[in-house]
Order: C-alpha cells, then sequence, then structure tokens
C-alpha cells in the first residue's frame, strides 16, 4: 500500500496520507516535527517523504500527537526507540499512548462497517497498514492548553477534548493554520462520509464533548484546516464547524 505526500499544503507543512489516515511534516529553519503517527507500515513512507522535501531522519526534532489512538501511535515506538525523538502529548491521553487499544467510546464498533458498507474500504486500509498491531509508548512529555512547544513550527497547543479526553488541536498563528487532529475531520473512516465532522461515536470518547470542542477550533480564526482524516478543508475553520454542526453526531 503506497503512502502519497501532499507538500506544502500550507506553507511549511506537508501532508502523509497513508491508509486513510493523516500525518504532518512541519518545516522551520531545516528542521521538522512530525505531528501524529499514523500506522505502523507508515514508518518507512516517513523516511521517503523527508527525502522528498530534502531533509533527513537526523532533521527531525519532535513527534506531537493531537491525541493517541492507534491510528495516531502507530510509528511512535520506533520514532521514540530508533530516533530517540521527544513525544509530546496531553496529559489525559498518555494510558492511551501506553494502552493503544484502551480507550473510551460511545458505540460498539463492529456494527459501522454493517450499517456503513463504505467503511468497509478504508477500515480495510488501515487494518493492512498495520492499525491492529500498535506498540504502545510511555515516557512522554506533557503538554498544556496554551503552551507554544518549542519545536520546529511552534505550534500553540489547544484543548478540544471529546474525541478522547486529552484530544488537542495545534495552532500555526502566523500561517493561519490549525492541525485539528479528530477533533474534526473531512472523512469518517467509520461510515464512509465525506464532508466536515466529527468522528462516529465508535472511536469518540463523548460526542456532546467533541460538538461543544467545534467552537473553541472556531474561536482560532484560522483559515486552513488540516484534518486527521481527509483532505485539507481551505475555506476556513468557522465555515468547517458550521458544516458539522449540521451533521451532528454519527
Amino acid at each position: 500500500m503506497r503512502g502519497r505526500l501532499i507538500r506544502n499544503v500550507a506553507p511549511g507543512v506537508h501532508r502523509l496520507e497513508h491508509g486513510f489516515v493523516n500525518c504532518y511534516l512541519l518545516e522551520e529553519e531545516e528542521r521538522v516535527t512530525i505531528v501524529d503517527a499514523a500506522h505502523p507500515r507508515t514508518w518507512p513512507l516517513v523516511a521517503k517523504a523527508l527525502d522528498a522535501i530534502g531533509r533527513t531522519p537526523k532533521d527531525v526534532a519532535a513527534l506531537i500527537l493531537t491525541h493517541a489512538h492507534f491510528d495516531h501511535l502507530g510509528f511512535a515506538a520506533r520514532a521514540q526507540q530508533e530516533w530517540n525523538l521527544p513525544i509530546w502529548a496531553h496529559a489525559d491521553d498518555h494510558y492511551i499512548a501506553a494502552h493503544p487499544y484502551r480507550y473510551a467510546h460511545e458505540n460498539p464498533r463492529l456494527i459501522y462497517p454493517i450499517a456503513h458498507p463504505r467503511a468497509l474500504r478504508p477500515l480495510g486500509a488501515m487494518t493492512r497498514a498495520g492499525a491492529l498491531r500498535v506498540e504502545g509508548v510511555t515516557g512522554l512529555r506533557m503538554m498544556q492548553p496554551g503552551m507554544v512547544l518549542d519545536v520546529p513550527g511552534h505550534p500553540e497547543v489547544v484543548a478540544v477534548p471529546g474525541h478522547t479526553y486529552g484530544s488537542c488541536a495545534f495552532l500555526l498563528r502566523e500561517s493561519s493554520v490549525l492541525l485539528c487532529g479528530d477533533a474534526l475531520v473531512t472523512f469518517n473512516p467509520y461510515t464512509g462520509g465525506e464532508g466536515a465532522q466529527i468522528v462516529s461515536g465508535a472511536a469518540t470518547a463523548d460526542s456532546r464533548l467533541a460538538l461543544a470542542s467545534l467552537r473553541v477550533l472556531a474561536e482560532t480564526e484560522a483559515q486552513i484546516v488540516l484534518p486527521g482524516h481527509g483532505a485539507e478543508w481551505p475555506y476556513g475553520i468557522r465555515a468547517a464547524v458550521r458544516v458539522a454542526e449540521q451533521v451532528g453526531a454519527s
């Protein structure tokens, strides 16, 4: 299964999509931050993506997590072990990072491929990419809402609980870019649905809280929205939030 690198989806930001999950490379002064860790089999694609943008693993300074679900934690253990990368996450997701399959979710997961046949393709692709074989990680660094992380890109941490209780977005103020993880997506792998929305209850801890956190995202006024699943949204976060609120929970 091949990945796809989309260069400069925003200034200095590159999107690597693999198995219906996005991770991002933030460039600043020849250094790189990786945002989210996709799948285990994404790992060799990261080196190829770095080479494509003229960087090497030695240029990578950190891995930061919007949340610690298995499909965003995939190669984190290898990055920690082989590249000695520090990994940042909200304290409320450190337990999930250590135990990637022990996370709160509202609805039974097995009903979704039956109720939503379009989910079979993305869920199958995620499985082939190693989603069921993710190794947990410990020793994570703690980030707090409002912090500007001292890593390339200098993202500001925005707490948006609901998908997980430690779910965060990263705001790049100078370029008006918001990396929102699964707090808001443009593709829902549990239904196959496209367009701005929150992720289904199969993987969301508290949909009401997730919908309430959309207002926090809207307050960033970001112009470019980069989700954990699906294509970038170039029409501004407020427009994305309006659509997601209309869609509601699933």
